[in-house]
């Protein structure tokens, strides 16, 4: 999906006169085109070609089409793509630090919205997170809602039911999460999920609600969970080789644009997006089963040795992982 021209036209309804378009960012994501992450993209390009009279634009290439999930950071780092959307989890131990955002049942006080989540974890970006992303300059800094538990035909009621399940995951924390519940995590790329489901692969996967939308995943599911066990951190970044051939107004333009007030209105974007989920599933005939009390306190026990244990993990690596998590859920 291309939106250079797009932003052309805006720029014309806007007034401005036509201008050489001296600076287009190519932009990778490996999810659908209407998924909440290019519908943002989307509109900081066009805010970026306002802005700028059309002399900086962006072409958006969804779906993967530069590369799957685990490449999107090398490819800004090395040039490839100008800007591109990164999971953390994709590639296990890459970004331990910024993983740290997605623990379980671990959230700032004041709250688990994404909005809030998503603002927090990039305020706190420069300090704690710049070194392993290095080769990039992060624009902003996303959190999902927390992630749910699907599952094709296992009536979740009984958290027993998870006890020899196949449970498509990304990244080390979902997988010591799934293996808490007696579980068998299995690495199945986010485009593929629904093709796995069908073909009986995997028996469930961990997704916010937000992203079954996106993946049409309601027909290939019978049930989801609620509330959310663990929240998936993302990073939209720019390699410094596409920041720095920027004019320094283009690069002041781009720091205006993006940081913590960025990431909050993508946050409540994914909100939004959530909420609109939720309800595709249900229409889509999931039954959406509730946690009691008892059971998401068996769960927050089941889960306290995965938090301590990955916190240390941090720590031990010689980077500040207790320090980070003290100032990301105060």
């Amino acid at each position: 999906m291309k939106i250079k021209g797009s932003l052309c036209a805006a720029a014309l309804a806007l007034g401005l006169a036509p201008a050489a378009f001296a600076e287009t960012l190519k932009v990778s994501t490996f999810l659908p085109p209407n998924h909440a992450f290019n519908r943002m993209l989307t509109q900081w390009g066009e805010e970026l070609a306002a802005k700028s009279n059309g002399e900086l634009t962006v072409e958006l290439f969804p779906s993967g089409q530069l590369g799957p999930a685990p490449r999107q950071f090398d490819l800004a780092r090395t040039g490839a793509a100008d800007v591109a959307v990164v999971l953390s989890g994709a590639t296990p131990g890459r970004f331990p630090m910024a993983e740290l955002a997605g623990l379980p049942l671990t959230y700032p006080a004041a709250g688990n919205d994404s909005a809030i989540t998503s603002r927090r974890l990039t305020e706190l970006a420069p300090g704690y997170l710049a070194d392993e992303h290095a080769g990039t300059h992060i624009l902003w800094m996303a959190v999902t809602p927390p992630l749910k538990l699907h599952l094709k035909s296992a009536d979740p009621s009984d958290l027993s039911v998870f006890k020899g399940l196949r449970i498509r995951y990304a990244g080390a924390i979902w997988q010591q999460l799934i293996e808490a519940l007696g579980a068998s995590p299995v690495p199945v790329q986010p485009a593929e999920t629904g093709d796995a489901l069908a073909k009986g692969v995997v028996d469930g996967t961990a997704f916010p609600f937000e992203a079954t939308k996106s993946f049409d995943l309601a027909p290939v599911l019978g049930y989801s969970i609620e509330p959310g066990f663990a929240s998936a951190a993302f990073a939209v970044v720019m390699g410094d080789k596409a920041y720095d051939r920027l004019s320094p107004e283009l690069r002041k333009l781009v720091d205006e644009t993006t940081g913590p007030d960025r990431a909050e209105a993508f946050g409540k974007m994914f909100d939004e997006g959530e909420a609109e989920g939720r309800a595709y599933m249900a229409e889509g005939g999931v039954q959406i089963v509730k946690l009691s009390d008892d059971q998401l306190a068996t769960l927050r026990a089941d889960v306290a040795p995965i938090v301590t244990a990955t916190v240390k993990a941090v720590d031990d690596a010689g980077k500040p992982g207790s320090e980070f998590l003290s100032a990301y859920t105060q």
